[in-house]
């Protein structure tokens, strides 16, 4: 690492506390002035950096930087010893991921941006990923599992992502079947698996699951598009909220990654779920249709009722669910 990335290391792990110039540069182990330098870069970057007469430096209060010491300061578990690659802007954070995992990168690699230039959504759409308000990050995955049940890479990051929210924020969020989640009836996450597929056994080379969450509204709001559906974590900025929102997602999903067959995360999903015992519309291809949502299957299928009485299993696919009225 050069000084700069040295000295945010220092500083998030030191956020209560002044270092001096002087301290500063015996650790880094370079001269005062390249010290100043580094600062002077960090505050053109957007970290908030307080100076103070005989006391030295520290990170500002409500300085929300991602980065990868930041981020690591709030890994747990399992997901301590995964690779952090952050970056300011990334054209796709989930294909930087899959180009490095055809490069022989290990799984639990983690691309993180705080910008995309081409965010992917579901069905070929694109999704809205401005700079410094959002979190974008893709998980490069090595699963042993038939295509069948990659599903549950996706359940398992829409659990990862609502509990994380919840943890932050203080609030209790939704999971709408089958990865979007949403808090005070608003989406703020959206979740995009993409695998490749191994000719030899039919399996999963590898996959990679992308997370996007609007950590913040835009200045001057969302695009006019999305105005009425999308929402953010926070009003307002936070100090550190979105390396902790980082941190708790990767954490969270990497224990849910470990056994995802488990009966832990099929609870915590259905716990998660949104418009249970509610009506809603289920548009698939030709076919629209309402019905009373019932929850999900173990293998996470939607259960629904129909009007008739009879009920019915539906499957993740180019399917649509909204709530009725919607």
């Amino acid at each position: 690492m050069n000084v700069k990335q040295r000295l945010i290391a220092l500083f998030e792990n030191n956020r209560e506390n002044y270092l001096s110039g002087e301290e500063l540069a015996s650790q880094l182990g370079c001269s005062r002035a390249a010290v100043w330098k580094a600062v002077k870069a960090l505050k053109a970057e957007g970290y908030a950096i307080s100076a103070s007469t005989n006391k030295g430096y520290r990170l500002g209060a409500e300085t929300d930087v991602l980065s990868e010491a930041g981020i690591r300061r709030w890994l747990t578990g399992r997901a301590e010893g995964v690779v952090l690659d952050v970056r300011r802007e990334v054209g796709s954070t989930n294909n930087a991921a899959r180009a490095l995992a055809e490069q022989g990168a290990p799984e639990g690699l983690c691309v993180i941006s705080a910008a995309q230039t081409g965010g992917k959504g579901r069905l070929g759409r694109s999704f809205f990923s401005p700079a410094d308000t959002g979190l974008y990050l893709s998980i490069l995955l090595r699963p042993k599992m038939s295509a069948a049940d990659s599903v549950r890479i996706t359940t398992a990051a829409a659990v990862a992502a609502a509990e994380a929210v919840d943890a932050v924020s203080g609030e209790s969020s939704a999971v709408k079947w089958v990865n979007d989640v949403y808090l005070r009836g608003k989406k703020i996450c959206g979740i995009l698996t993409e695998a490749s597929f191994s000719l030899e056994n039919g399996g999963l080379d590898h996959a990679v699951v992308g997370i996007g969450i609007n950590a913040y509204e835009p200045e001057g709001g969302f695009p006019p598009e999305i105005a009425g559906i999308a929402g953010a974590v926070s009003d307002r900025r936070q100090d550190d909220m979105r390396n902790r929102l980082a941190g708790c997602v990767i954490s969270r999903f990497m224990e849910y990654y470990a056994d995802l067959s488990s009966p832990q995360m099929l609870a915590a999903y259905r716990r998660k779920l949104m418009w249970q015992g509610e009506k809603i519309r289920v548009i698939s291809g030709q076919e629209e249709y309402t019905c009373t949502l019932l929850g999900v299957t173990d293998s996470y299928a939607l259960r629904v009722r129909l009007e008739d009485g009879t009920e019915r299993t539906v499957s993740s696919g180019e399917i649509t669910v909204r709530r009725t009225g919607i």
